[in-house]
């Protein structure tokens, strides 16, 4: 029978693919889930407490957060009508960019679409052919992604492992021009922090330029400043880069940085000139949340302090940040044991490869201000009595 072509090909194709994903419990689907209230969540008419989302301050449902979008949608308009360079830097844009450089200690800031836009932009911008890049190995895929299209020369240093960090930039920092270390700040599926202050003493030492990426750690850690503030004061992170769309409740990504930097990000970064400007409304919603943050500092504090009571119940390291992973490391048993929860009325979700690497599918509980103590202290003991003792008896 002759093989398929064209448009048959292509689906033979896409089938045949989808087909090797689910034997291995890889495909992935999207279900329908109404998020009508803070960590809470509709499936097929059931309502779940949800502990998955990223919005850990719940700022998403704040009554000002959603009036500040509705009076830009009425002042602005939906959308912003083009690229910011021709007609859509409407004047949210520049108050906002204030916001976020007052907040993270920088000269100025520059907004892009999304975060994986923000990161697809900078990182080809800063670095090309002839340039050196170290990216820890569990970096978010976005940086991954914008490392590959610089075209600069790439290693990959071991997960937190400055010993590794300073071999690499050893071996390799001499032959390269410029040199940039790339890392995020709080990493999304496993919950720690990098060595931010440790590894800008690193980057200074080596002449290279330190990239965060804080989609995870702004308005959670560091006194909502995010991951270059652990200490309490601001580490020598030339290159601060986040979402809006996490604990800011909005969304969008951004870049802090010096004014020479971000003026030159504007006019260079492809995902910033080729795209159109976020939405007003989401630009207000930002500014908003970013206003509630600076006024409740108390507040800000709850989605880590919640994940820890959670990691102390069931006898895990102390959460450093609102994310806790527990690694069952099977798809399918992830699978069933999200399942399990979802019938106990938690949404949890199952996490599994690529997003992380094979033999490591976990469930990724993340905690938010608005979970109640009781909550986390049921979902704890379902996951003692039926999930860790099951796993431990096999």
């Amino acid at each position: 029978m002759p093989s398929p072509k064209g448009a048959a090909a292509l689906d033979a194709f896409a089938q045949g693919k989808l087909e090797e994903l689910e034997a291995k419990s890889l495909r992935r689907r999207l279900t329908e889930t109404d998020r009508f209230g803070p960590a809470r969540a509709r499936r097929k008419g059931k309502e779940l407490i949800s502990f998955c989302c990223n919005d850990y301050l719940n700022l998403s449902h704040r009554p000002e957060v959603k009036e500040a979008a509705r009076d830009a949608i009425e002042r602005y308009g939906a959308g912003s009508g083009a690229s910011r360079l021709i007609t859509g830097n409407h004047p949210l844009f520049g108050e906002l960019e204030q916001r976020l450089a007052r907040l993270k200690e920088s000269d100025d800031c520059v907004i892009f679409g999304s975060g994986y836009l923000a990161n697809l932009g900078i990182i080809p911008a800063l670095a090309r052919p002839g340039d050196l890049i170290l990216a820890d190995e569990l970096s978010h895929a976005c940086l991954l992604s914008g490392t590959k299209l610089s075209e600069a020369a790439t290693h990959i240093f071991r997960h937190n492992d400055m010993a590794h960090l300073k071999e690499l930039l050893a071996a390799h920092r001499a032959g390269h021009r410029h040199c940039l270390i790339l890392t995020d700040g709080v990493f999304s599926m496993d919950g720690d922090l990098a060595p931010v202050e440790e590894m800008a003493e690193i980057a200074k030492a080596h002449d290279a330029w330190l990239m965060t990426d804080d989609a995870h750690g702004i308005g959670v850690v560091g006194g909502g400043k995010g991951s270059s503030f652990m200490s309490g004061r601001k580490a020598d992170v030339p290159l601060q880069m986040g979402t809006l769309s996490k604990a800011i409740g909005s969304y969008g990504g951004y870049l802090c940085a010096s004014q020479p930097v971000i003026d030159f990000l504007r006019t260079r970064a492809r995902t910033f000139i080729y795209s159109t400007g976020l939405p007003p409304a989401s630009a207000a919603a930002a500014i908003a949340a970013l206003d509630y943050i600076e006024a409740n500092p108390d507040y800000a504090v709850l989605p880590v302090k919640k994940a820890q009571a959670f990691t102390r119940r069931l006898g895990l390291p102390l959460a450093e940040s609102p994310i806790v992973p527990i690694v069952l490391g099977d798809p399918d048993k992830t699978l069933a044991a999200s399942q399990l929860l979802e019938n106990e009325g938690y949404l949890v979700t199952a996490i599994r490869p690529p997003t992380v690497p094979d033999g490591t599918a976990r469930l990724r509980f993340t905690f938010t201000a608005e979970h109640e103590e009781e909550e986390i202290a049921r979902l704890a003991d379902i996951i003692q009595d039926k999930i860790m003792e099951k796993r431990a008896a096999e």
